[in-house]
């Protein structure tokens, strides 16, 4: 394959969550480490020569490092971003010997291992760089910018219409950087009033947007290999609010199902956390289970929000936004529906935190156990035995 890398122009090209959860890590957990890997859910070939390529654009990523304009960026924009972290990251360096990448005929490999505050940020753009090399490697041909842009006005026209608020969360499966830029510029320039931000830090600078996220599965992953299943929840939340003190309010709950979730969800964390982000599952079920726990606890649902995440397009938002309406505040993330819709089928791929040493005391494997039990991950063994602990049917 005789084809160039690619490369990544800032460390900021990433998702914000990983940012916020990094320093949390630092503060939290600095002797904590991790591992990752790869999962071609929808078994993709690569081509022959692809792992070399792709090494190729890892061994750049070295290079990255944050800008002056970036550090100011992040001080002003998020507040919540201690100055200690800021310098951190002032002097963060991707190391590329912490991925190790191999190919066995169309079969891809792609493993991370190292501390976790370092390594907590290789997940998205390495999903990035895979997606956008495998169309190159591949002779995809996308449609044109002008439809593209067609596209994308479209669809936000669409969303303004139904008088929803949309975030792009489309970073690691987008179709490429130059396709993510102009998804991006026709939502700002065609969505005022409903598009409210992204998830991509280097965009959200670059189009003076506000970055948006807070924590991911991994979070509470960790957070049950460290204090077991049943503390998961309840830990991952109290040393969030440790870190945060109120700001980045939404939860992630569907790591251990919702149901367990909103078990332990009592009345501190639902009065104090703004609202909850839905992430796999029926959406409706969920809005349902969320809106009866927030009566039962006595607040009322129109004083929290839902953000919904899960595999969005146009007639799912409807739905939603149909249903919720009057019920519960809401908004709504949208990712590769917006960033890979360009011709080609986009990929079903993911990179997902496989096990960790919590504090040198040997590794311990983690798994998420979603609504949708398509999307668990992990060991079968380890995910019947978190289902046994947790009463999971």
């Amino acid at each position: 394959m005789n084809l160039h890398p690619i490369s990544l122009i800032s460390i900021l090209d990433n998702d914000f969550y990983k940012f916020t959860m990094q320093q949390g890590v630092i503060r939290l957990f600095p002797y904590a480490k991790a591992r990752y890997q790869f999962i071609n859910r929808g078994k993709h070939v690569f081509p022959e020569g692809f792992a070399a390529l792709l090494r190729k654009s890892v061994d750049q990523m070295a290079l990255l490092q944050l800008t002056r304009e970036e550090k100011k960026f992040l001080k002003v924009t998020c507040p919540y971003l201690d100055p200690l972290y800021l310098d951190f990251l002032d002097g963060y360096r991707f190391n590329p010997e912490e991925v190790h990448i191999s190919q066995d005929g169309g079969d891809l490999t792609v493993k991370v291992e190292g501390l976790w505050y370092r390594t907590i940020l290789w997940e998205v753009p390495l999903m990035s760089l895979i997606s956008e090399l495998f169309y190159i490697a591949t002779g995809a041909i996308r449609e044109s910018n002008e439809v593209i842009v067609e596209k994308s006005r479209e669809k936000i026209e669409k969303f303004k219409k139904l008088d929803v608020t949309v975030a792009e969360f489309g970073a690691r499966r987008r179709y490429s950087y130059e396709v993510h830029r102009l998804v991006l510029h026709t939502m700002q320039k065609y969505g005022k009033g409903s598009f409210i931000g992204t998830s991509n830090v280097h965009m959200a600078m670059i189009y003076n947007e506000k970055p948006i996220g807070t924590h991911a599965h991994e979070w509470f992953m960790f957070h049950a290999a460290r204090y077991g299943f049943k503390m998961s929840n309840a830990m991952s939340l109290e040393n969030w609010v440790n870190v945060y003190r109120g700001d980045l309010g939404i939860a992630l709950s569907d790591t251990y199902t919702t149901d367990v979730f909103l078990k332990q969800f009592d009345k501190m964390f639902s009065k104090l956390f703004d609202g909850v982000r839905h992430d796999s599952g029926d959406p409706l079920v969920f809005a349902d289970k969320v809106i009866e726990h927030y009566r039962n606890m006595g607040i009322d649902p129109l004083s929290k929000t839902i953000i919904f995440s899960d595999a969005l397009n146009y007639e799912k938002v409807e739905r939603i936004a149909s249903y919720c309406k009057g019920r519960i505040k809401m908004s709504f993330g949208i990712g590769t529906n917006l960033t890979n819709d360009a011709g080609p089928e986009p990929m079903n791929i993911v990179i997902k935190m496989t096990e960790t040493n919590a504090d040198n005391d040997g590794w311990t494997e983690v798994v998420k156990l979603s609504d949708e039990k398509g999307k668990y991950t992990g060991n079968p063994e380890t995910i019947n035995l978190a289902k046994e602990i947790l009463g999971i049917n």
